[in-house]
């Protein structure tokens, strides 16, 4: 028993070993893009400051306002695809760019940030361009077109495996495991510090590593979780949603639109959608004075409103998927989380580079 314990110790080794020493130029800025998200918001108010410079945060104009300052700063072909308003924020304004041939990946939009108090444009960029996106991407995709985003989940899942592997290394082999909490366990600093923060952030990272993965891999994870219901509502769907054309003239305007919602269920605004293409529907966000926001659909050929899902909503990304995305960059999750997530960035990167330095130097013993 004490040989096969022995010998799947040293099988556990090889993995955790080889994981970090092949992938440790990915996981470290895979890593470190993933702790800046977390504080995304608080980023772009540095580097965009123009963005929050707001006279009043209180919105007082009326929706049609708020798309007609913005269709002003619009290039020709550009249609605004939705609107959002958060207290204390800029209103946003999304708008989908002319398709161009022979362009892959994303669609491009133009993004408008307006101010609540007087709708006047504060700043306007494309959503491909800025500091913040090229950090989304390196994250999401190591800023590899096509195969990135899958590289980025196997990534997920070596690092589980890693996650896994160091906490049967780190568990003492004689005595109790509280053993395992001390400083001293080597005389080197860099393996003292590998053991203690491995062990404080291995089953954070395995929560982020395991989300990380099912983020990249929708279709097989909803296949587990959801049955083929909410798999159809995968990847394929996603895309073409992204890919709709908001209508040039829709039968309704905003305000008729969010008339017939606030029918169905009285509150502000809080988002507006535009009709497309693929679904010739108004999605409106309202928020109440009390209680949690509501969604109606309002058809833009009848103005007949419902309580539900409007385009890009659903059941594949308000359920369970949503839940994931949540979890792995902390939105709504409160500021402990955050915190927690923060770190699940920062000290991979410390475990990788105190991995190598105790790799080499193990080298040297068995040269010497």
């Amino acid at each position: 028993m004490a040989v096969s314990k022995i010998g799947l110790r040293r099988a556990w080794f090889q993995v955790h070993k080889w994981i970090g020493l092949l992938l440790a130029v990915l996981i470290i800025p895979l890593s470190l893009s993933g702790s800046a998200l977390v504080w995304h918001d608080a980023l772009d108010k540095v580097i965009n400051p123009q963005r929050y410079a707001l006279t009043s945060a209180a919105a007082r104009q009326p929706a049609e306002a708020y798309a007609a300052a913005a269709q002003a700063v619009l290039a020709p072909g550009e249609r605004i695809a939705s609107l959002t308003i958060e207290p204390g924020e800029p209103v946003t304004v999304m708008a989908a760019q002319p398709p161009r041939k022979g362009a892959g990946g994303r669609p491009a939009r133009t993004m408008v940030w307006l101010d609540p108090g007087s709708a006047r444009v504060l700043d306007k960029a494309d959503s491909q361009a800025g500091i913040m996106r090229t950090v989304h991407l390196l994250h999401g995709s190591l800023l590899v077109p096509g195969v990135g985003r899958t590289i980025v989940g196997w990534l997920g899942v070596a690092m589980l495996l890693s996650s896994l592997s160091g906490l049967w290394l780190w568990w003492p082999t004689v005595g109790r495991w509280t053993r395992g909490l001390r400083w001293r366990r080597h005389r080197n600093f860099d393996t003292n510090l590998h053991h203690l923060f491995g062990f404080w952030i291995a089953l954070p990272l395995l929560v982020l590593s395991l989300t990380g993965a099912w983020i990249s891999f929708p279709s097989f994870f909803a296949g587990l979780s959801g049955g083929k219901a909410q798999q159809a509502q995968g990847g394929g769907d996603r895309a073409a949603r992204l890919r709709a054309r908001p209508l040039e003239t829709p039968a309704l305007t905003p305000a008729a639109a969010i008339a017939s919602a606030q029918a169905q269920a009285p509150g502000a605004v809080a988002a507006l959608t535009w009709p497309t293409d693929r679904k010739a529907e108004w999605s409106v966000t309202l928020r109440p004075a009390h209680g949690k926001p509501a969604t109606v659909a309002v058809e833009d050929a009848s103005g007949a409103a419902r309580i539900g899902h409007g385009e890009g909503e659903g059941p594949g990304r308000s359920g369970l998927a949503r839940t994931m995305r949540r979890i792995h960059d902390g939105t709504d999750m409160g500021p402990v989380w955050q915190t927690i997530i923060f770190l699940g960035g920062l000290l991979p990167a410390a475990l990788a580079v105190t991995g190598i330095i105790m790799w080499w130097r193990a080298r040297g013993w068995r040269g010497a």
